[in-house]
């Protein structure tokens, strides 16, 4: 496995890979010192728009990892930052938390709920029939429909969560309109974390927990990838997909063991 020893650089995901909730998976402490001793260049993407860099770092740090907010990328950092390649001066009407609407204001899309030109829905406890409605009739105007990420459910401590893919099927359903969803699969934020990271694909390598977000991600943009096993995927759901990954462990402790650490 020294194949994987020798790259410069690791992007990976976070919930299902270094913690689930508010519990760490095995290795994740020990990972991310290998990374560190190793002066690996590292990315903790995730394709929750909810949380901002300083929140994930905050997180981590209670949880006893300490990283630079700078190493995080999220699905709404890569959400705004498509939107202001598009059109300078947007505006929007959000449904989401505090992580996707900081981003946007940062990368200056104002906040609009009468004639934005995009709609754009991510993770969020706030979700209401009032703004789906709202969301709906200003698509039907003519506003752009935008999805952070296109995941179904999310995993939390005592079962799932709806994630934007479920959030944003009504508005699609009642529109008739297709979302553009930015986060993974989509291979414009890997595109993104790689700039980030100021790293070449050839010499990088994805992890996660999700076929059909990491893995596939990985494979769209040619970068090698790892499944861990400790989060949604298990070896009977991955007979399910035409596509396999690079290499597959049951979760940080195993890969630094099998094949980092020898």
């Amino acid at each position: 496995m020294q194949e994987l020893s020798s790259k410069s650089s690791f992007i990976s995901d976070m919930d299902g890979v270094l913690y689930h909730g508010h519990k760490l998976m095995p290795g994740a402490v020990e990972f991310v010192e290998w990374l560190n001793h190793n002066n690996k260049k590292f990315l903790f993407l995730t394709n929750s728009s909810e949380r901002s860099p300083r929140e994930l770092h905050e997180k981590l740090a209670r949880l006893g990892i300490d990283v630079p907010k700078e190493n995080f990328y999220t699905s709404a950092l890569a959400t705004a930052a498509f939107l202001k390649t598009q059109k300078s001066g947007a505006s929007a009407y959000v449904i989401g938390d505090a992580g996707l609407t900081n981003a946007l204001y940062d990368a200056g899309i104002s906040m609009n709920d009468i004639d934005p030109d995009y709609v754009v829905v991510g993770e969020t406890r706030s979700y209401s029939y009032e703004r789906v409605e709202r969301a709906i009739n200003l698509v039907l105007q003519g506003a752009k429909l935008i999805g952070t990420n296109p995941d179904l459910t999310g995993p939390i401590e005592n079962g799932i969560a709806p994630a934007t893919g479920a959030l944003i099927a009504p508005i699609e359903l009642s529109t008739g309109s297709k979302a553009y969803f930015i986060g993974k699969p989509n291979p414009l934020i890997m595109r993104h974390a790689l700039k980030h990271l100021g790293c070449r694909r050839e010499d990088t390598v994805i992890i996660g927990d999700r076929m059909d977000t990491d893995i596939i991600a990985g494979i769209e943009s040619e970068i090698n990838t790892i499944l861990v096993l400790s989060g949604v995927s298990d070896r009977d759901n991955i007979k399910k997909f035409a596509y396999k990954p690079d290499y597959i462990y049951e979760n940080l402790k195993d890969l630094l063991e099998k094949a980092l650490n020898g």
